[in-house]
């Protein structure tokens, strides 16, 4: 049904999946609430936000509804919908046995997923490249299903899967602020982007959302006119910001085409480099950065709290990820110090600065130095190892020389897993559990 409402767009429930008719391009955005009403049937609730847009077309002031109307933000796209008033099917827990996880099949995306599971020695063996059915063998019990990155939050909404990796983007489009959806971990370290406003390079006074609000051209006759994948993310931004006159369509790709073809004003959408914006005579605005994305891992907090042996394996998860993600960028300094005791080197250490410091402090064990006679002493050297960033390798290998430091030794980490997980923790206390009632889970 295609739809066109003025005002804030009523929402349907957040569990609802919407998905887009792609058969319906950029001219699609001069479709008036008259051609909106005559084309398709609505519901009754719909029907009375399609009649205030159609007052408002024909220059009247439209009825106010619940002692309000605004009548201001058109969004004009090809969805199709059932009524907001009706919760989506979700299938119930007992449905199934199996626990399921969801990743990214195609694209950057899913490239980097893997190569991330398998750096977390998680690797997804397929076997058959034409399925869409997979399994983690160190993870034995859970079903690997390859789907479109809106389809993995789509069918966490619906119960088809538990757990899954996406984009935050999204995560944020499609899920909405579900309550149902659980960030287990926010910062996979993968596909960042963010998510943007950019108008034409030849608008040079406009330079930040405020001048582009300001501008007086915009109104209920001549709304600013946005295109974008994300229109639940854009008419929140818009309506936060409390942009009135502004008309938000849908599209599939190539949206950095549509200003130049007067499709619309600008656009919003996501970006990385900016250089496909400034190839497309496109520009960020000062206050036009809707949110920033990357890979996230996600749940549904049902699952987690009824599906058997779906706590275990998220906590082995979130193990093996902060365990990874922690270690990137680190190197292990190891060196032999002079001095006569642990302590004095300790103390040498210790006012050499906190790069010095490692971790939780400097490891430091005895060496023992051979003799000619074939036994060992101790006390002349100490074996140093502390963990310093990538960045600062050089800085430590001097600093140790200066305390008397030799044989300096530096080599990357692959884990360092803490004592228990920081995001374990924080995801207890999302789901109102009792961490200590799982402190089995590090001991296993």
């Amino acid at each position: 049904v295609y739809c066109a409402v003025y005002g804030t767009r009523r929402r349907a429930p957040l569990s609802r999946a919407v998905t887009v008719d792609r058969t319906v391009d950029y001219h699609h955005h001069r479709i008036t609430p008259s051609t909106m009403l005559a084309s398709a049937p609505i519901s009754s609730a719909a029907r009375q936000s399609y009649a205030g847009a159609r007052a408002l077309e024909a220059g009247r002031r439209p009825a106010r509804a619940n002692g309000a109307f605004r009548a201001r933000t058109m969004i004009t796209a090809s969805i199709r919908s059932t009524d907001g008033q009706k919760q989506a099917f979700r299938k119930p827990i007992e449905s199934r046995n199996s626990i399921r996880m969801g990743i990214p099949s195609k694209g950057r995306m899913a490239e980097d997923t893997q190569a991330l599971l398998s750096a977390c020695q998680l690797p997804v063996k397929k076997l058959n490249p034409r399925q869409y059915a997979a399994e983690i063998p160190s993870v034995p019990g859970m079903e690997i299903w390859f789907q479109r990155a809106t389809d993995v939050v789509r069918k966490i909404l619906s119960g088809d899967i538990d757990v899954g990796i996406v984009g935050y983007d999204m995560l944020a489009e499609i899920g909405y602020g579900d309550d149902d959806l659980v960030i287990v971990h926010d910062a996979l370290g993968f596909g960042g982007c963010h998510l943007a406003v950019a108008i034409p390079q030849a608008w040079d006074e406009i330079n930040s959302m405020r001048e582009l609000m300001a501008l007086p051209k915009w109104g209920p006759a001549r709304p600013l006119r946005v295109v974008t994948a994300y229109p639940n993310v854009a008419e929140k931004f818009f309506n936060d910001i409390g942009f009135e006159h502004v008309e938000i369509s849908t599209a599939d790709g190539a949206l950095e085409a549509a200003p130049a073809m007067g499709a619309a004003d600008c656009i919003l959408d996501l970006v990385s480099s900016g250089t496909t914006l400034r190839e497309n005579n496109l520009k960020e605005i000062e206050g036009g950065r809707v949110l920033d994305s990357q890979g996230v891992l996600v749940a549904s907090r049902e699952a987690l709290l009824k599906r058997e042996g779906l706590l275990e394996i998220v906590h082995e998860l979130l193990e093996r990820l902060e365990a990874h993600l922690r270690a990137q960028g680190l190197f292990m300094v190891t060196a032999n110090v002079r001095g006569s005791s642990p302590e004095e080197v300790a103390k040498k250490l210790n006012s050499a600065g906190p790069l010095m410091r490692g971790l939780q402090g400097p490891t430091i064990a005895p060496v023992y130095t051979p003799q000619a006679d074939g036994s060992s002493i101790t006390g002349s050297f100490y074996a140093v190892s502390v963990t310093v960033p990538k960045s600062r390798i050089y800085e430590t290998v001097k600093q140790m020389r200066t305390i008397g430091g030799s044989g300096v030794l530096t080599f990357p980490l692959t884990y360092v897993f803490d004592e228990e997980p920081p995001r374990w923790n924080a995801l207890m206390t999302t789901l109102g559990l009792n961490a200590k009632d799982y402190e089995h889970l590090f001991r296993q």
